[in-house]
């Protein structure tokens, strides 16, 4: 299984938690490949500038459209997620790839966002040991809004 790994990476806390999850899907033997876009870089053109954000969005898009599936970080901030990973949830249920969320704070959910998955874990381990392979489903039953 290839997986396309979407998370926000902008503070320590979040950088964290997408290397708790980088580390469980790297021990996990259904996984064969996972492309995490905090780890590629657009290199010959300025970060920051249209050329790059253009090379980014092609690069994250066409890695989403090679995956067999997406594993999602969900991160609130209060009641906002992260817009890039909502971007990407929807893009790869648009496309229909399966959707596994993996949501470790305790907060309500989006109701777009529980109701585009076929799996939600909370724990570092469940997605050590989740079969890829065979997608078992799961469902958020806590609030959402």
């Amino acid at each position: 299984m290839n997986l396309y790994l979407a998370s926000p990476f902008f503070d320590d806390e979040q950088i964290d938690r997408i290397s708790r999850i980088e580390t469980a899907l790297a021990k996990n033997n259904t996984v064969n490949s996972v492309f995490s876009p905090r780890k590629s870089e657009v290199k010959d053109c300025e970060v920051g500038t249209k050329q790059w954000s253009k090379k980014v969005f092609k690069l994250d898009t066409d890695e989403i459209k090679k995956a067999d599936a997406i594993i999602a970080i969900i991160d609130y901030v209060e009641d906002n997620v992260d817009s890039g990973t909502a971007f990407e949830i929807g893009y790869a249920k648009a496309i229909n790839k399966p959707i596994i969320i993996f949501h470790e704070k305790d907060n309500n959910v989006n109701l777009m966002l529980s109701n585009s998955s076929i799996a939600y874990l909370t724990k570092v381990e469940e997605v050590k040991n989740y079969d890829f392979n065979n997608l078992p489903e799961s469902y958020y039953e806590g609030k959402v809004f």
